[in-house]
């Protein structure tokens, strides 16, 4: 399942007067239920067409005799192949994400994920021998016009060639990583999803049974007792995972270091750049300008403490509303102000937006066993994508909504290409998304009172501030424990929290002090588990849309077809080749300077609006 922008949401408890939209997904375009008979049939028919390749093209690929035709041939065969043969996998994976807690659908994912690994296993060659082949070979083949299609493709393929091993070898791996890494990861999401964290309300005997989702909730909330008990609530439900989850994290930081070391990956996270086609520099770059620009941090958290009239900030105040209450915003109202947002900028990404509504594309209910954060699938070209989220009726559930519908539309657009070019590398995937939390904001604060303006502008700057700086102190905590594991063994739970502080508090630097609570919190975060070094895509996808956000705005309507035109070529070119076709340089200080220029904008803004408030 191909999933992009998974958010963990941090808004205020829901206002109980009006009641979180029922709203589910269908997923009817993929199959009807996990009883589906097509389900069984596609994979029966996806093993004898496999068969049938490896038949054909087995011993044909790593040749001196290998020719365009050929090879456009078997890729396009595969891709048939695998496109058809990913929808049971992603159905269960969308049901999962519904409902954790229940067994059946955990056996149905597993049964499907063992499927795939054995139909993996019969087309696992052809990659290989892609890889094995002669330069020259290759080489000589990449302009041919039958190839023009998958050129990318082939590239990004052989980029892993020195990493590759034998077949055989490949095959052991891809077996065991049912029973291994990815049950690792499946524990550490069901333990979490389905934890029970007690809060205990102030001021009375009453004790809250929340999930995740809902205790993040209130570290939202206006009262900081309540902040204080959501977080006492927190951190005490982690620590009864803890040793579950320090255990798993443990092993699959140990998993990584096998592989890589199997590999021949000289650094942790050396395969996620590859897989993200970006080199070394141009991520160190980017990683140490956030943190050289740390200081934007602790300036904007400064002007809070003293809205907010405390001594000082703590784990729990990041996050508090700078006013009492926040008018609820109902879901039609939200739908209204996304697709007005996005029709101001584009009719194309409106329609493309209005579908999710319209279709059924989007599960928004909040219900228990549902996993927590926000994402939106992919799935493939010839059905539909998909959004997940919590929605609790609040502005931050509001701009949650605005970012998962960015990435339908980038997917909805991306449809045009062949599912081998349908998916566009991380980094740049969190660039549609955050271009449409641009439009919602910005089309928001336009109609917003004073007060209201204000508070817009606190939560837009920390959400930048959490996708930036924090996700950039993410990638940092990552590096250090997958390097220590490797150096030192097994990490201990003091450790792991030592590491996390350091990272998180060196973002805040005097502005805000953690207490010893928040050492903990590193563990919910499931990035680390599921997708090591993702984290750093978005501080790339943030960045990068502030300052195309500023192009955009300077160039006026003659933007928005170059930008429509960028998010049809889905991940069909390089990063690089897709930014250069809206004039962008990856490698440019300067081009990623401007996006820490449009943050200092923002918080001079921020500082404007208190001045011009608080002078009244």
């Amino acid at each position: 399942m191909f999933v992009q922008g998974c958010r963990h949401n941090l808004g205020m408890p829901a206002t109980q007067e009006i009641a979180p939209p029922q709203v589910r997904w269908d997923l009817s375009a993929l199959f009807a239920s996990p009883e589906d008979p097509r389900i069984a049939a596609s994979w029966k028919t996806a093993h004898e067409r496999a068969d049938l390749f490896a038949e054909k093209y087995r011993g044909k690929i790593d040749s001196a005799d290998l020719t365009a035709k050929t090879l456009s041939e078997a890729i396009f065969e595969l891709e048939t192949l695998i496109q058809d043969a990913g929808k049971p996998v992603n159905y269960a994976h969308l049901l999962f994400s519904c409902d954790t807690g229940d067994p059946k659908i955990g056996s149905f994912m597993q049964s499907q994920m063992e499927m795939s690994t054995e139909l993996s296993v019969k087309l696992m060659f052809f990659e290989l021998e892609l890889q094995a082949a002669p330069a020259e070979v290759i080489d000589r083949l990449l302009d041919d016009p039958d190839l023009r299609t998958y050129r990318h493709y082939i590239e990004v393929a052989r980029a892993f060639s020195p990493h590759r091993l034998t077949e055989a070898e490949e095959i052991i791996l891809e077996e065991v990583a049912n029973t291994g890494c990815r049950a690792w990861v499946r524990l550490s999401e069901e333990v979490t999803s389905n934890h029970v964290f007690k809060l205990h309300v102030p001021g009375s005997d009453e004790i809250e049974e929340l999930s995740e989702p809902e205790v993040l909730d209130r570290l939202r909330h206006p009262d900081r007792e309540m902040r204080q008990a959501a977080a006492d609530a927190f951190t005490a439900g982690l620590k009864e995972l803890e040793r579950v989850l320090v255990f798993t994290y443990n092993t699959l930081t140990g998993d990584k270091k096998l592989e890589d070391r199997l590999r021949k990956y000289p650094y942790p996270e050396h395969s996620r750049h590859l897989s993200n086609e970006l080199d070394k520099e141009t991520v160190d770059l980017v990683i140490g300008m956030c943190r050289d620009n740390y200081s934007l941090v602790s300036r904007f958290y400064e002007v809070k403490r003293g809205i907010l009239g405390l001594p000082e900030l703590t784990h729990i105040d990041r996050y508090a509303p700078l006013f009492e209450s926040e008018e609820p915003i109902e879901w039609e109202r939200a739908k209204a102000i996304c697709l007005e947002s996005f029709g101001a900028f584009s009719p194309t990404l409106e329609a493309k937006a209005a579908e999710f509504f319209d279709e059924g594309w989007i599960d928004a209910e909040p219900r228990p066993g549902k996993r927590g954060g926000a994402f939106c699938s992919y799935n493939t070209p010839d059905t539909h994508p998909v959004v997940f989220l919590s929605y609790m009726n609040k502005m931050d559930n509001v701009m949650t909504l605005a970012h998962e519908l960015g990435h339908g539309v980038h997917a909805s657009l991306s449809r045009e290409q062949s599912y081998l070019n349908f998916h566009g590398t991380l980094p740049l995937a969190e660039l549609a998304s955050t271009f449409a939390e641009m439009l919602v904001f910005e089309r928001v604060v336009a109609e917003a009172s004073p007060k209201d303006r204000l508070a817009l502008y606190a939560e837009k700057i920390e959400g930048i501030f959490a996708t930036v700086f924090r996700q950039a102190a993410l990638f940092r905590f990552e590096q250090r424990c997958h390097n220590e594991r490797r150096e030192e063994g097994e990490i201990s739970p003091e450790r792991f929290g030592e590491m996390w502080h350091e990272e998180i508090q060196a973002m805040f630097g005097s502005s805000v002090k953690l207490g010893d609570q928040h050492r903990i919190w590193w563990s919910y975060i499931s990035h680390f588990f599921a997708v090591p070094f993702y984290v750093y895509a978005y501080s790339f996808g943030e960045l990068l849309v502030l300052s195309l956000y500023q192009m955009a705005k300077e160039q006026g309507p003659a933007f928005a077809p170059r930008y429509e035109a960028l998010l049809r070529l889905g991940g069909s070119r390089s990063p690089e080749a897709l930014m250069a076709t809206v004039d962008v340089d990856l490698k440019s200080r300067e081009f990623w300077q401007g996006g820490f220029d449009a943050m200092e904008k923002l918080v001079a803004e921020f500082e404007r609006l208190w001045a011009e408030y608080s002078g009244r």
